[in-house]
């Protein structure tokens, strides 16, 4: 287990290279998310996706895909309609979770109905490191029914040595988490209420369809 302070920008080269071998061979990294800490795999590692329910110690359920940028998103996901790019155009990087339908053709087992949660995540360490990795699979830095990690500490604490590289950004502020919006119906539907209000998404999915005109 490796904890590399990340909090400056210029140490971010050494840092990133741990990260991305140790995903790169199967193991899990934790990493700033924005509010709160998150732990990540290789969302296209089958092996580091159990290793991953493994460490939060439950069952294996599809965690959300972290993402770099809103152009990732055509490689995930198809039928991504016109008002749902405008949301990831104003939104992102931000707490917004977008549930879209996969690819069919992607190598991974992360969509076993079709569907798949991506977000991009508001914290420039955790989008530098996605940069170079691609899309993570990426849940909370904490055990089943624990509390949210905002330190490296508190996420050491509840996943220790399952975790092979720490990245530590700081506290975080601990803020509200995600928006998540099922973005495969229309219109699309708050699933979750979050740090995204409600009436920004009406108002962008309107003005994107046309249906704010007067």
């Amino acid at each position: 287990m490796t904890v590399i302070d990340c909090r400056d920008p210029g140490s971010w080269g050494a840092a990133l290279d741990e990260a991305v071998h140790a995903l790169g061979r199967g193991a899990l990294v934790v990493l700033p998310t924005g509010t709160a800490y998150g732990v990540a795999a290789d969302a296209f590692s089958p092996t580091a996706v159990d290793a991953l329910a493994a460490a939060k110690g439950r069952g294996r359920v599809a965690p959300p895909v972290l993402v770099p940028d809103a152009r990732t998103v055509d490689g995930l996901c198809t039928d991504v309609p016109d008002e749902v790019r405008a949301l990831l155009a104003q939104e992102w990087p931000g707490p917004l979770t977008l549930v879209l339908r996969a690819q069919p053709s992607l190598a991974w087992d992360l969509a076993p109905d079709g569907t798949v949660a991506v977000r991009s995540p508001d914290h420039p360490a955790a989008l530098a490191l996605l940069r170079r990795t691609g899309p993570l699979a990426v849940t909370g830095a904490h055990r089943a029914g624990g509390a949210p990690a905002t330190t490296v500490e508190q996420a050491r604490e509840q996943l220790g040595d399952a975790v092979h590289v720490y990245l530590d950004a700081g506290p975080l502020d601990g803020g509200e988490r995600s928006t998540v919006v099922d973005a495969t119906v229309t219109p699309a539907r708050v699933l979750r209420p979050g740090a995204v209000p409600a009436d920004r998404l009406a108002t962008v999915l309107d003005a994107a369809t046309g249906e704010g005109d007067a």
